[in-house]
This record gives C-alpha cells, structure tokens and sequence, in this order.
C-alpha cells in the first residue's frame, strides 16, 4: 500500500482531532502543518515528528510533498484555502462549513467537479457503526415509511456572557453560530440515515446574550480564559434555535440546537419514527441503539459485529463490549476518505461508495443554513436552493 503523505492547516481542536486521527492510519503520513504563528505550528511539528512547519498557508498548500490538505483554519479562511487547494490539484478534506456564503461554496463544487480530486466535508457523525445500522435498517424499508423525525444538539460552553471564542465573531464564524456549528451536524447526520433531502425549513433563532465579555488574549473553542482584562462586544448570531423541517417524500420533522443548556455537554441525538418502530440515537452513548415497538417488548440494540449489518461491522474495529466513540468515528471519516483517494492514486474506479459528505453535499448545507436564517428573519417557510 502506497504512502499518502498528508498537511493540516491549523493547530486547534479540529486539527489536532484530524492529526490523532490520521496517526492511526495505516498508510498515511503527515509531512507538514500550518499556523498563523509559526511557534505553534513547531511546537506540533516537534510534537508529532512532522518534517515541515509553516507560518505561511501558501508555502503549505505548494510544498511538493503534500498529497492531501486538511483544512482546520478559522471559518472566514475555509473558502480561500479550500479555492486554492483545489486550484492546486490536492485532495481536500475540508473542515465545515465549506465557505462563508453559499456563492462560495458552490464555486467549490464547481471546482471539485472540474478537477479529478476526491474532496470532503468533515461531518463526521455519519461514521459511528450505529449511524450506519440506522441508515441500513430504514433504507430496507422493513420498518415501513418514515414519518416523523425529531432531537437536537445541545451543549453548554456558551452559556455565560463571560464565555467567548473567535467564534462569537460573525466575521470570523459567519452569519449563523448554532446552527451552523452544530445544527449543520444533525441535518446532515439525519439526510444521510434517510437518504432524504431537507426541502423546506420554518426556523426560530434567539441570541440569549446580545453582549458577551471579550477576553483580550486569545481563547480556542471550548476553552476558558482566565484573563480579567475584557471588553464588552455585540453578539449577532443566535446561541439557540428549534427548526420545523421538511424532508423529500413528504417526511417532517423539528430539531432543538442550543449552546447555552447548562449541563450538556455535546448531547447530539434523534428519534426516527418509522411506520413500525422508533429508533432513538444519543452521540453521548453512541453504541446503543433503542428500538421502540408498540406491540412488541421495545428492544436495545449494542455495538458488537456480531450482531451489525456487514456494513456496519466494518465500522466497528473492536468486539461487542469494547467501547468506541467520538475519535473512531473521526477514524473512519478518514478511512473513507484516503480508501478513495488510494484507488484514485492508482487510477481504478472506487470499489465501495464513499460515505464521507461530499463537496456538494457541504454545499447544500451552506444553502440550508442561509434557509434557516431567512426563515427567522422573514417568519416563513423557505424552500431550499437546488442550485
């Protein structure tokens, strides 16, 4: 098996979670990292035994070396580098949202589908095993039509107006911070099992802080500044939202996001209400499945290979028992991804579909956020762009 020899842009969560990630692969190497300041982009390098750090994206993006480019910048920056990695013909795995605008991000699609790349969106919850039984067992159609879907995402790191990130920065992050964030993740996550498109949105948005005390020093998301030394900023985006959904084939559906419920960490989860069964997910206990029946006992189904879809078995790299989660999910976004681009590298055709978002599909998620926030704005349905 060939080497794949791999660059991150960024030295944050995201790319540090993509770094540990490919460590685990097999046949890829990451040869080179950028940062805004060089001295945290040696720190990883040294860290990590990684040949090449940059303080400069360009020289990152053209080193002759790089196969592939993970983009983990700051949101404003996901568009440029996202452009000129593809101008440059490198395979992209690019964290979301694609770009800023829906403008941008379907001039990406149209650079994806003009170079013969293998380019991706990070929506990485697609990859749990129970994800994919899920996926498997309604697209059967054994449990009858699918009627009604709702759940949320909801987490607790912005509930103070003294918690700040560049995220809080609509210049930084872009018009939508929630539902971008995290909602982006549950209608992604939910159109994948269904193998449904959302079509239709009626939002509801409201920022519980419209200030918040900006840290002078820097703060990563997720963390905390211990810095007395604030100023007070306007916040313009939305730190909750519910969201009445309709998908293709007449299916509807509500989901909750929210940054600021005291207690929740990353509770990300979803009912699927067939004809016949209710199936019920939790990221937090993500290898238990419940399965709710009305005339029957309801059951629980547990991550073991055994007892999973083939497909799903591939998912699953430990036996019944043994736990995974977040970080192996991220693991199999990776396998999928870099199993395309071997087979690309060796001029074959994919044996397997790909399950990792695609550059359209990110595109699309663009438009659907741009839906909501103009559902909330207009108090209407909209309908989302099939452009």
């Amino acid at each position: 098996m060939k080497r794949i020899k791999a660059g991150i842009i960024g030295t944050g969560f995201s790319a540090m979670s993509h770094l540990e990630a490919l460590k685990r692969l097999p046949n890829v190497n990451v040869v080179a990292i950028a940062s805004s300041e060089l001295s945290k982009a040696e720190k990883v390098a040294n860290q990590y035994h990684i040949d090449h750090a940059y303080d400069d994206v360009d020289h990152l993006i053209n080193d002759p070396e790089v196969q592939v480019i993970h983009n983990c910048s700051s949101n404003f920056l996901h568009f440029p580098f996202n452009r000129d990695i593809l101008l440059a013909g490198k395979h992209l795995l690019s964290e979301k949202p694609l770009a800023m605008n829906s403008e941008e991000s379907k001039e990406l699609k149209e650079l994806a589908n003009r170079h013969n790349l293998v380019a991706g969106v990070c929506f990485n919850y697609r990859h749990f095993p129970i994800v994919k039984q899920m996926k498997d067992d309604i697209t059967s159609g054994h449990q009858g039509r699918v009627n009604l879907v709702y759940g949320g995402y909801v987490q607790d790191w912005c509930l103070y107006e003294t918690d700040y990130s560049w995220r809080m920065d609509a210049e930084k992050n872009g018009p939508s911070r929630a539902i971008a964030d995290i909602g982006s993740h549950w209608c992604d996550t939910v159109q994948y099992i269904l193998g449904k498109k959302i079509v239709e949105v009626f939002a509801d948005l409201k920022t519980v802080h419209s200030t918040r005390q900006k840290p002078k020093a820097e703060v990563q998301t997720f963390g905390k500044s211990d810095s007395v030394d604030t100023e007070e900023v306007q916040i313009d985006t939305e730190d909750y939202g519910s969201v009445l959904v309709h998908f293709e084939d007449g299916i509807h559906g509500v989901f909750t996001v929210s940054q600021v419920s005291p207690g929740r960490k990353n509770k990300f989860y979803f009912d699927i209400a067939t004809a016949h069964a209710t199936y019920s997910w939790d990221q937090e206990q993500p290898n238990r499945l419940w399965i709710g029946q009305r005339n029957e006992p309801n059951k629980e189904l547990v991550k073991d290979p055994a007892l999973l879809s083939p497909e799903a078995a591939s998912l699953a790299h430990y036996p019944g028992g043994h736990q995974e989660g977040w970080p192996d999910g991220l693991k199999n976004l990776m396998l999928d991804f870099y199993g395309a681009i071997s087979q690309k590298e060796d001029n074959v055709d994919l044996e397997n579909e790909t399950s990792f978002a695609s550059v359209a599909e990110g595109h699309r998620i663009m438009q659907l956020i741009e839906a909501i926030l103009e559902s909330h704005e207009t108090k209407r349905w909209v309908q989302i762009s099939e452009e």
